[in-house]
């Protein structure tokens, strides 16, 4: 086990809400962290159908065995019971009392938001971030390495074998998960649209000929998507358009939060096959938006970020934005630092100016090579400092 950033939060929350909420992908760290933070709490896992049914048919009767502090694991499971939850909580508000944790966040934030709005926080624990997986043994540091296991902990922890692991939790998570949610009445078809998502990580979302692509219809793609965004498997990037009079992409970037995943449906078995991919680039920028969103939502804090792009001319990867400050930011997988690397940032900058948008913008450019520089106006940072830097002081 390792310590995770989260935990800092973890601790002030627990010490101001009667409930505490930790979302985020199966099998990311959401119950060793629990457990390990909460040792003075009873552990119950709502997986079990005879402990489910219990919570379902007597919930009363159920949450009276904890008196004291108690850790829900997998609560989306049973949602009615966070209806009882809130009358003992109105009763008793003592701070940290209940712990619950769940995979599928939709479900869980819409019975949250109706039934502990005002008692609970949300957190989300995504996969370890670079800077906690070099907290594990044997990490190597070599980035294509890195990129092509994905950071899932169990991983590193038992030193297992990437492929293996990642071809087992994607059958008995993500496909079960999407059974779970919406009816799947042909897995081939879903497990074909799952390889066409990876080979659009990075790429604008066009569900009509994704559907297409994997022989389903439109609202069918649709409809699988959104259970992969809410299993956190995939997440969208908003187009960034503020008043800029420019012709402007508006569809949103797809990501996947882990690269291994990503590397395993592509079928990329070694890292000289990720070496030379053709989707290499499109794979090493997910890998960084996915970073980035890991520290600000592991600081507590809700990400704001943003692609930008005009039919014709200027793209910028990634725009991390809070208020009156932008955080401008172009990714490219080659380990030599060009200066073309620069004319997007101050293209997008020089379209902001143009539209009387004064906000306050930093440029900073994330390669795969392992050398950082602070030119005039741009932070040029190398894969291996990405864990330095600090990409939520603009979400404060």
């Amino acid at each position: 086990m390792i310590r995770r950033d989260l935990e800092n939060v973890l601790a002030t929350v627990s010490t101001q809400y009667p409930v505490v909420t930790v979302t985020g992908p199966r099998q990311s760290g959401k119950t060793t962290l629990c457990r390990a933070y909460f040792t003075d709490h009873q552990y119950v896992s709502l997986e079990r159908p005879d402990v489910r049914e219990f919570a379902r048919d007597d919930p009363n009767g159920f949450l009276a065995q904890f008196p004291g502090g108690v850790i829900l694991d997998e609560v989306q499971h049973v949602p009615e019971l966070l209806s009882y939850i809130q009358v003992r909580v109105d009763e008793d508000d003592s701070p940290g009392r209940y712990v619950l944790t769940g995979s599928q966040h939709f479900g869980l934030s819409a019975a949250i938001s109706q039934s502990l709005a005002g008692r609970t926080t949300i957190l989300t624990l995504l996969p370890p971030s670079l800077r906690e997986l070099r907290r594990f043994d044997g990490v190597p540091d070599d980035i294509w390495e890195l990129v092509r296991i994905g950071a899932y902990p169990r991983i590193w922890d038992h030193d297992l074998d990437a492929t293996r692991w990642l071809a087992d939790y994607t059958a008995t998570y993500i496909q079960r998960d999407v059974r779970e949610v919406v009816n799947v009445g042909n897995l081939e078809a879903f497990s074909t649209f799952l390889r066409l998502v990876a080979g659009r990580t990075a790429e604008e979302v066009n569900l009509s000929k994704l559907g297409g692509d994997a022989g389903v219809s439109h609202n069918t793609a649709r409809a699988w998507l959104s259970v992969l965004e809410t299993s956190y498997v995939v997440f969208r990037l908003s187009a960034f358009h503020a008043n800029l009079r420019k012709q402007i992409i508006k569809a949103p970037k797809l990501h996947f939060f882990d690269s291994g995943i990503v590397c395993y449906l592509l079928g990329i078995r070694t890292r000289d096959q990720l070496l030379t991919h053709p989707l290499r680039g499109s794979i090493f920028e997910s890998w960084v938006v996915s970073e980035v969103y890991k520290s600000i939502v592991h600081a507590g804090l809700s990400p704001r970020l943003f692609h930008y792009r005009e039919s014709r001319g200027v793209e910028v990867d990634l725009i991390v934005e809070d208020g009156g400050q932008l955080i401008a930011t172009e990714v490219k997988s080659g380990e030599t630092i060009r200066s073309s690397f620069l004319r997007n940032l101050h293209e997008f900058r020089n379209r902001l100016e143009d539209a009387d948008d004064w906000r306050d913008v930093r440029l900073r450019v994330v390669y795969g090579g392992n050398q950082t520089q602070h030119r005039t106006d741009v932070d040029v940072i190398g894969w291996n400092a990405l864990d330095d830097v600090d990409w939520t002081d603009v979400g404060r």
